[in-house]
This record gives structure tokens, sequence and C-alpha cells, in this order.
């Protein structure tokens, strides 16, 4: 029987094409992230599955790839749980093994520390457009730095990644956990509730108003609480007016620290910014990790129709691991959905290298051959791409293909024309 030649469910293959734009827009992501400061790094692929189950990854921990043990440690006969069986997972994130590896290494890290962070990360979720089972993540984080300006270096060091690579006119939506708990405390929701009204919440852009009312109601809510809580979403600016409407009207269940916190870096990055895009304060912004402490942020771009990104801060996810919490925030670029929108608007890149093919004759002698390669190596010292092919019988369907791949400039060479 013949072996199959389709990949995995949810794992792409990625075609020359698609390779030159993501080589091109991982360079302008490192390139600009770097001039902001941020280190690279690179964490393992797996984690102890401890690490990745503490409750903290939200809807993320139910997609974990598992790894079973290996060797005398995996015993199936007397197996009598999960945990019998597995030990570690493929990372679903990068901030949980940069945690784990700021943990680790803090004391030989500049602090604050700023990293950055590409690599696959792993989730068994219903493979669509732009989501996939293996996908790239460009992050950066800011660790050690309690105040806001992390939030503003990590806003204005994205965008302007965005906008080098072309984007415009794109938002920066953002929130506060603080000011969501406020909310819901203003409504009298319980506490103990507070997560599951932001599940709810977390569905408003699909069901609207109403239907996160009748779900409310269904988990038992009462109506005026229901009624306190959505009213809350009416006819609220999405800038600092909105921010202060919503002060006014929680008074004393919202820090003023909160309020003024999320105007001031609403208000410096429009003032730094050099991208064009906006920037969006969304009361109904909820993010599913379970590890975000106080300001949340999306990436939305028109043409996707979606998030293209996001973060915030976890100021409490380093003391899971060291017993002494850390100030941390960070911003993930969602790299696999930049790429689409890039090839889906057949995008060139800019300054590209001319593209040449030498198709030189079959049969043609060594000593004619030499010649060939001598003069590609010149071309290449030139700064140009040259590739150096064997005609084919089919020669015009292979020119088509080399000119599908950007070689417009062909030239052939005959043994009894040189």
């Amino acid at each position: 029987m013949a072996l199959n030649k389709k990949p995995v469910t949810g794992m792409k293959e990625i075609l020359p094409r698609e390779m030159e734009i993501r080589d091109y827009v991982q360079g302008i992501i490192k390139e600009t992230y770097r001039s902001y400061g941020f280190t690279p790094i690179e964490t393992p692929c797996l984690e102890d599955i401890g690490n990745l189950t503490n409750k903290q990854g939200g809807e993320n921990e139910k997609l974990i790839f598992k790894v079973l043990k290996r060797g005398e440690k995996l015993n199936l006969e007397n197996a009598k749980s999960e945990a019998d069986l597995v030990d570690m997972g493929l990372r679903y994130d990068l901030t949980v093994p940069l945690v784990r590896f700021y943990s680790n290494n803090q004391a030989t890290l500049s602090q604050p520390f700023k990293a950055l962070q590409m690599g696959n990360v792993w989730r068994a979720d219903r493979p669509q457009r732009g989501r996939y089972r293996q996908f790239m993540q460009c992050d950066i984080d800011i660790l050690g730095e309690p105040t806001n300006m992390a939030e503003i270096e990590l806003i204005l060091a994205t965008t302007t990644t965005l906008g080098k690579i072309g984007f415009k006119n794109f938002e920066i939506r953002i929130n506060e956990r603080r000011l969501l708990k406020a909310m819901a405390k203003y409504a009298g929701f319980e506490d103990d509730k507070f997560d599951t009204v932001c599940i709810i919440l977390d569905k408003l852009d699909k069901i609207g108003l109403d239907g996160i009312k009748a779900e409310l109601s269904e988990e038992g809510f009462k109506t005026e609480s229901i009624e306190k809580y959505v009213a809350l979403f009416d006819d609220i600016d999405g800038d600092v007016n909105g921010i202060k409407k919503l002060k006014g009207i929680l008074g004393d269940f919202l820090d003023d620290e909160v309020s003024n916190s999320l105007t001031e870096i609403i208000e410096s990055v429009e003032k730094i910014k050099t991208a064009q895009f906006k920037m969006v304060f969304d009361p109904s912004l909820v993010r599913g990790m379970g590890y975000y402490t106080g300001t949340i942020f999306e990436i939305a771009i028109p043409e996707f129709g979606g998030s293209c990104g996001g973060g915030g801060r976890y100021d409490k996810m380093v003391g899971n691991f060291t017993g002494q919490n850390v100030p941390a925030c960070g911003f993930s670029i969602g790299f696999e959905r930049i790429v689409l929108l890039l090839m889906e608007s057949d995008f060139k890149i800019p300054g590209s290298k001319e593209k040449k093919a030498y198709l030189v004759e079959k049969d043609m002698p060594a000593d004619k051959l030499v010649k060939v390669l001598k003069k590609a190596n010149e071309e290449r010292g030139n700064g140009k791409q040259v590739v150096v092919l064997k005609m084919n019988k089919n020669k015009k369907f292979q020119k088509e293909q080399l000119n599908n791949e950007g070689y417009a400039d062909i030239e052939e060479f005959f043994t009894d024309r040189m």
C-alpha cells in the first residue's frame, strides 16, 4: 500500500513563494524589535506537562499535544490515570516557556529583561482560515517593568513592525482585566463567577448583547444584575472619553490607577506612533488566557476580520515558578495570519534581488558549462540571484514555472553558440 503523501491535518506545507514572504516578514520583525532593545532567545518545543496544565492557559490547555513517557517509565499495564502515561507536551504558546526560562535564568539576565522569541507552537485545534495545528508565533515581552512604559513600548514596537510590513488603518484594541472585574462587581456578580461572566462576554461579536443576556440568564444570574451589566456597554466611545464615562459610572468599584493608566497608554501611543493605526478602547475585550492580570490588547486588521495578534500583562506568572511575583507584559503578532493576508494580496517583496535563470543545453561539455557557472558567480557577486538549470524537453513549461517563481530574466546557452 502506498504511503500517504499529504501532510497531517492542520499541519501546512510551505511552498517557495510563501517561504520567501515568511523569511522577509521574519527579517522585518527581528530587525525592528532589536531596534527597540529586545533580545532574541530560544526555548524548547517540549515543556513539563505540569507547567502546561496549571490552569492559566484557558481553553488552550484542552488543546495540548501530550507526549507519552518513554522506555521503562511507560507502564501501560499499571497506568491508572493520564499522569501515569504523560510527562511532557508540545508548547501551546511561547509565554509559558518564556516565564520558565526567565525563572531559571533570572540571575544572569538584564533587568528589566526584554525578550524576543520566534518559534512554532502546537494546538490540537480545528483547522480553519489562518488557524493551524502547528504555527509560528512572534512574541516580545518585558519582564521586571511594573509601570505602563512596558505597554507603551510593546504597542509601539509591534505597530511599527506592522507598518514596515505594509499594513495601514488597523486597530489596537485595548482593555483592562481589573476594569472587567470592576464592571462585574458593580453589576452584582460574585467574585467566583467572574471567569464565567468573561467567557460569555467574549462571545459578544458572535451573539450580540441579546445573546449575552440570554446566556447569563441560563447561568442563573439575577435579571437585575444582567440588565445592569449589559447597560455598561451602551454608548461607550472607543477612546479616552469612553474610559472617563465608565469611571464615572463605576465610581469606587474602579481604582483611579486603572483608568488613569489606560488613558495614559492610549494618549502616549497616539502622540509617538509612526504607523497608520488607531488605538481603540474596547470594554468588551476579554482575551482567554487565565494568566492576564491587567492591561490586555489585540490587533484588529479589517482585511482579516478577526484578531491578528494580542497580549497583555501577567504579573503573577513568574511567582508560580519562583514564589516571588515579577511584573511582566507581552505582545504577540499573529504571524500566520499576517502572511496569509500578504499572500492573498499578491504581495511583492520590496527591494528584492533581481532573479535570473540560465538554461544550459542538456549535454553541454564540462569546459563550456564552467564558463556559464563562472558568469553566474559574477552576477551573484553583483547582488543578483542566479539559478543555473539544464534545459527540459518541455522548455516552455520550464520557463513558465521559472516566471511564476520570479525569474523574469531567462537566458539560454547552447554549446555551438559559445
